[in-house]
This record gives structure tokens, C-alpha cells and sequence, in this order.
């Protein structure tokens, strides 16, 4: 999968790719990093013939921290 220029184009920003034996693993992979930083969260997966494994793609901003989450009814 290429990778744009506009996804790397200032200091900070960062293209993942993860890897694991499973699509629930490398999502929950994806997802957890972006609870550490702004995300896109991951992309859908793909499997590379000869590679073992299925790959997930997330873009995150290592300058911004994550969007809070929405707050629960009756909790706010």
C-alpha cells in the first residue's frame, strides 16, 4: 500500500502499519495507539501473499492528543 506525501508532510506525523495473526488483533493494535494520540484510526485490513499475518494502516499526529471521548449520558 503506497503511502502519500501529504500524510508525512510536517515533522510529528506518523504512517502505521501493524501487523498481526488476526484482523481483531491488529485493530485493537490500531485503536489502542490512537488513544495515545490524535488518529485516524485503523484502515481496512489486507493480507500480503507470501506474508504472514493481515495488516491494518492508521496516520496519527504524535503533536496532538487524542479527541476526548463523548461523554456517557448521566455522567456529564
Amino acid at each position: 500500500m503506497k503511502i502519500s506525501q501529504e500524510h508525512l508532510s510536517e515533522p510529528g506525523l506518523v504512517v502505521l502499519d501493524i501487523t498481526a495473526a488476526d484482523v481483531a488483533t491488529a485493530t485493537e493494535a490500531a485503536a489502542a495507539l490512537g488513544r495515545l494520540w490524535l488518529s485516524s484510526g485503523p484502515s481496512a485490513p489486507w493480507h500480503t501473499p507470501g506474508q504472514a499475518g493481515v495488516t491494518v494502516r492508521a496516520y496519527a499526529d504524535l503533536r496532538r492528543a487524542p479527541l476526548p471521548a463523548a461523554i456517557a449520558p448521566g455522567t456529564g
